[in-house]
């Protein structure tokens, strides 16, 4: 029997190969059109429409809000019917909405884009972090989840250095435009290629897809039973702590995320091309890192003890930059670079914990909702940060209040217990998976 289990792993290149590029690129595409509005800003976009330095911190939110809104909605419908086809529409949706940002010279109707933006984007993680839990098993998720997250830093990579090139040379209008077309084609690649689960999966053989419902199908019985309601999936004491970890995390993230580009433009960069090549460099590290930590939490089936250290690890960095900004730019830069790998690196293990605690039904529900405070933590996160900004023009102090969010974050963690309510047997230990490789 263990052999037959553990054979989807060790023939998964197949899987691993064919779905993880086309949800990379997919959630690659949804975080290019949430990153590149602050180089926008930094470019003068806040400048041409007239908008103040509030009602800037403000727009930058509103993202954030309509990402929110319909966070658990998604994870709901996801789970009951086919997040496929609900992601194609979202793809669809947010490649016009993102182009339309080019073309906009109002206030409010650049705040209605936003918002409907951030409406569109916010059924995309949640939808897909219910689907790779159809693809993939508990010594597989981290990877999973983490393979996905990379769309994050790897995007800020590249998007960073060649925006702020496109930026200079075409302006931040037509920059919009240009990155926002790709979406509306890929959406049309995404419906032809990505399948529901294996049960859909022409490609897999009989064999593979029976395999493999029986692994995913074994991990649902060594899981109690747990009510698959809203409600009841907010009461519980896990989920509620994991939002509020979550939220706290997103508020340095994402605050990080939107004002890095104007926080280095004014700290120490004297172009917006140099500005691009410095704002890539805290995203190079954050790959690696994130690609080894994914390996160490499912190798050795760490989730909690390998999230909090670096988050802790995180906050200090950003104190420290804090500490030295006012003596050194690059030094306060290096600190920048090292506290975000070391905030972005435990995202794939930290969204593995509601799959490995809770059942499939109820897990979904429990993505939705815990990542819709994440969504309110950036919401939470551009305006505060953004505020700071406006009202100091201080690098310090915007990176004193990232490392007191991701702090308590750290301490959250640390003190979270992950145990199996109602839990009436002992799990069993699965069979260890053969290493899976994207090469």
């Amino acid at each position: 029997m263990s052999s037959q289990l553990i054979s989807p792993s060790r023939r998964g290149p197949s899987r691993w190969l064919r779905i993880m590029p086309i949800v990379f690129i997919t959630y690659s595409l949804a975080y290019l059109d949430r990153t590149n509005y602050g180089f926008g800003a930094a470019a003068g976009l806040n400048e041409s429409l007239g908008i103040s330095p509030n009602r800037a911190a403000l727009l930058s939110s509103l993202f954030f809000l309509g990402y929110f809104a319909f966070q658990v909605p998604a994870a709901s419908y996801a789970r009951r019917h086919s997040p496929t086809k609900m992601i194609f529409g979202c793809i669809l949706g947010w490649g016009v909405l993102a182009s339309l940002t080019g073309v906009i010279n109002s206030f409010w109707l650049l705040a209605a884009d936003r918002f409907l933006l951030g409406s569109m984007e916010s059924l995309i993680v949640p939808a897909m972090l219910i689907l790779l839990t159809h693809w993939f098993s508990k010594d597989e998720r981290s990877r999973a989840n983490t393979y996905l997250i990379l769309g994050n830093p790897a995007t800020v990579l590249w998007m960073s250095v060649i925006t702020g090139y496109l930026i200079a040379q075409f302006g931040w209008r037509d920059v919009f435009i240009i990155e926002g077309l790709p979406s509306v084609l890929w959406a049309f690649v995404w419906l032809a290629t990505m399948s529901d689960g294996p049960k859909q999966a022409r490609w897999l053989s009989d064999e593979d897809r029976a395999e493999l419902d029986a692994l995913l199908n074994r991990e649902q019985r060594d899981i109690a039973p747990a009510s698959t309601g809203i409600w009841a999936t907010l009461a519980d004491r896990r989920v509620m702590s994991l939002s509020l970890q979550l939220l706290l995390w997103s508020v340095t993230a994402y605050g990080f995320i939107m004002w890095l580009p104007d926080i280095i433009h004014h700290g120490g960069a004297q172009s917006m091309g140099h500005t691009g090549l410095l704002a890539a460099g805290p995203y190079a590290g954050s790959i690696v890192l994130m690609i080894a930590v994914s390996i160490i939490s499912d190798r050795f089936h760490i989730r909690k003890h390998i999230v909090w250290p670096l988050l802790l690890a995180s906050a200090l960095f950003f104190l420290i930059s804090f500490l030295v900004a006012g003596q050194s730019f690059a030094v306060a830069y290096a600190c920048m670079v090292i506290g975000c790998a070391c905030m972005q690196a435990p995202l794939g293990p930290f969204f593995a914990i509601p799959a490995d605690i809770l059942p499939r039904e109820t897990a979904g529900v429990a993505m939705g909702i815990i990542n819709s405070a994440g969504a309110l933590g950036g919401f939470l996160g551009s305006w505060i940060i953004g505020y700071i900004q406006a009202r100091t023009h201080s690098l310090g102090a915007s990176f004193a209040a990232m490392s007191l969010f991701i702090f308590a974050a750290a301490v959250l963690m640390a003190l979270f217990d992950g145990r199996p309510s109602g839990h009436r047997h002992k799990t069993r230990a699965l069979p260890p998976a053969h290493p899976v490789s994207l090469s």
